[in-house]
């Protein structure tokens, strides 16, 4: 998420999206990463014009480019790079809330159960063989930067900060995923169902497993092009009123719910024999994909007001 105000700074990025055609080039891109030319050709624009735009959308951290060999050519491959862009106003500014943040490595799982097609592999290479949950135990798998199955679950812990003089007011979720389909398709719909303390938050039903037309940003270049490449970035905040991702309510889960007082929080990602879409779930690490990023926890808080007696 890009969190600008008023600052000068993110003059480009408000030019950015002053344009019809350069929201509608991001549209076009959030259903499927495209090249220059195709882009073009589905606004009827010429590609000079299309290259201007993508110009401003890439200068503005919007989306990012990167040159693909294909088909015998080389194409300007196109993706968005980022899912949301939060503008603090003057009127509305405050003090930044306090909160606990924490990163969990992609590898740091404490409990998993998982089916093929399965596996994980570090920055550098793969974590033992394709297809063989036995691995997820390998002492290696702490440095994995991605992981992949088919069907079945990781489950995450994290230490609850939070202390007795203080109130949870919300928790919010950040990490970049996808489907995991056999090799790469970029339709192929998955329910990944999401579990704090054992407490139901949601489902949300993933498009795809994608990298068909364009690597990842941040994958290494050992990485094979057949293989999934990037996913997209969610964000899951819970709070009073409920359970949401990007906005959006996915349950009415509350704080009051999820037993938060516990000392540690149990994360669990999940894709369920008896989900509509059982179409597996694959997790970027920093290292991969598209956003650079583990799995970021926050802890936003107050202070309670001490009481004489």
């Amino acid at each position: 998420m890009i969190k600008a105000n008023t600052d000068r700074k993110w003059l480009p990025l408000y030019e950015a999206l002053a344009s019809d055609v350069r929201l509608t080039i991001m549209e076009m891109l959030a259903e499927n990463p495209m090249n220059v030319k195709a882009i073009a050709e589905r606004l009827e624009l010429s590609s000079a014009i299309v290259t201007m735009h993508v110009r401003k959308l890439e200068q503005a951290g919007l989306i990012t480019t990167k040159m693909v060999r294909k088909n015998g050519g080389t194409h300007k491959m196109c993706s968005l790079a980022e899912s949301a862009v939060e503008i603090e106003l003057p009127n509305a500014r405050s003090e930044e809330r306090e909160h606990y943040e924490q990163s969990i490595r992609v590898g740091h799982y404490t409990s998993f159960e998982v089916y093929p097609t399965c596996g994980l592999a570090t920055r550098e290479k793969l974590i033992g063989q394709f297809d063989d949950p036995r691995y997820f135990l390998d002492p290696e798998r702490v440095n994995a930067s991605i992981l992949w199955f088919g069907r079945g679950y990781v489950e995450y812990k994290t230490p609850n900060y939070i202390l007795p003089s203080q109130r949870l007011e919300e928790l919010e979720i950040s990490f970049e995923i996808a489907s995991e389909a056999p090799g790469v398709n970029e339709h192929w719909p998955s329910d990944i169902r999401f579990y704090l303390n054992g407490v139901y938050l949601g489902e949300w039903t993933s498009p795809g497993d994608y990298g068909t037309e364009a690597r990842g940003r941040f994958t290494p270049e050992w990485w094979g092009i057949q293989l999934n490449q990037y996913g997209l970035r969610k964000i899951i905040r819970v709070n009073g009123e409920g359970c949401f991702m990007d906005g959006q309510r996915i349950s009415d889960t509350t704080l009051e719910e999820l037993r938060a007082d516990q000392p540690f929080w149990t994360l669990r990602f999940a894709v369920e024999e008896d989900s509509r879409h059982v179409g597996g779930l694959t997790l970027y690490g920093a290292g991969f994909g598209n956003y650079n990023q583990d799995i970021q926890f926050r802890a936003y808080y107050s202070h309670r007001r001490e009481t004489n007696r």
